[in-house]
């Protein structure tokens, strides 16, 4: 008898995409809830507390008993709802969240977090090593032989530049925009292929301008827009030879390592404040790090969690080393760096999965 088991969703595709790659592997039935946002609190941040208050219930899935036994969901304001669930069974009701929690670690009976979140090694933890997110190969093939003929004119190789945005400790300015320029043109004189660059909804405006009017003519530029139908983004990642994604775009990186095509990874700058806070992340990563080999390690991990303890304002608790997690993808051969020759991926992708279904089975033995 399997527990019963909600899945709760919300607006993200990305994020609900890593909750399906769970319940694709499970192998129970679960009951999906799609829970909607009220118009301020889609891109606004609710309170933090066990609460519908953010929700549109006349959009949202109806929510009442009998309560599950499991509820696996993402995010700030889908795992309030968890939260609000767990407290009307009774606390009878076990959490499994994807990602770093917005609230307490321990309001969770299970938290799964990939490398580039630096969380406190408690038992509830379950770190990977690569986000759950998955993209399907049959949505790709059909978007790469729907856009065919027009890469069929293309010089090869097709190199795509997948372009992010600023995030912190990241910035991206003119300069980064005329670093990205010189990659392109690299393409073009040193490959002699075609850059296929595509913005994002976070690029900034001032890199978008240096784009549209300094890249090389051979370059082919999509500007991302909330309306654009001809967005070339898949028919990219099944048709491109190669790949430069700017390091702030953890998701595109995952994509394409998932697809196993060859991956370079394009650094951005931190600005002076960046550079200070990078100290903050990077000291965060070498108390956090989940490894346990060593006598060493376990000193380590008991400093780790009495600094989680006392941490109240999350300095170190869930932070980010978007750093440590590019050379993480280098040193297993997912990845090279902007600039160096492109390989095809030569590490094996880590059972991820695998494990996290395997805990989750462990919170009813």
């Amino acid at each position: 008898m399997h527990p019963r088991t909600w899945v709760i969703l919300g607006d993200k595709r990305g994020d609900n995409g890593q909750v399906e790659t769970i319940v694709d592997a499970l192998g129970w039935p679960v009951e999906r809830k799609y829970v909607h946002m009220k118009p301020e609190w889609v891109l606004g941040k609710p309170r933090y507390r066990p609460s519908l208050d953010h929700l549109d219930l006349s959009q949202s899935d109806e929510l009442a008993a009998p309560w599950p036994d499991l509820i696996i969901t993402v995010g700030r304001r889908p795992s309030m709802v968890a939260l609000w669930v767990r407290e009307q069974s009774g606390g009878h009701t076990k959490i499994a969240l994807v990602g770093k929690p917005s609230g307490h670690m321990l309001d969770f009976s299970l938290v799964i977090a990939s490398a580039e979140n630096q969380m406190p090694p408690l038992k509830n933890f379950q770190p990977t090593t690569l986000p759950l997110m998955r993209i399907s190969p049959a949505d790709v093939a059909e978007e790469a032989a729907a856009w065919a003929s027009r890469f069929a004119t293309l010089k090869k190789p097709v190199i795509a530049f997948l372009v992010g945005g600023e995030t912190n400790p990241f910035i991206m300015n003119r300069e980064v925009a005329y670093e990205l320029v010189s990659a392109a043109r690299w393409v073009v004189e040193e490959l002699g292929g075609t850059p296929y660059v595509t913005t994002s909804r976070r690029t900034t405006p001032e890199v978008v301008d240096v784009l549209r009017t300094d890249l090389p003519q051979q370059a082919l530029l999509f500007e991302w827009s909330a309306d654009a139908a001809d967005n070339p983004y898949r028919a990219l990642l099944g048709s491109a030879d190669g790949f430069i994604v700017t390091g702030d775009s953890v998701s595109m990186m995952v994509e394409v390592i998932y697809l196993r095509k060859p991956l370079a990874i394009f650094p951005l700058p931190g600005g002076w404040l960046g550079r200070i806070d990078q100290y903050r992340r990077s000291f965060a990563h070498r108390l956090f790090n989940p490894r346990c080999e060593t006598w060493f390690d376990r000193v380590r991990h008991s400093v780790a969690r009495g600094v989680f303890y006392i941490d109240y304002f999350k300095i170190l608790s869930a932070t980010r080393d978007f750093r440590a997690f590019h050379r993480l993808l280098v040193e297993k051969g997912l990845a090279v760096w902007s600039g160096e020759p492109f390989r095809e991926p030569s590490g094996e992708l880590p059972d991820d999965v695998g494990v996290v279904v395997r805990r989750i089975e462990s919170l009813f033995e």
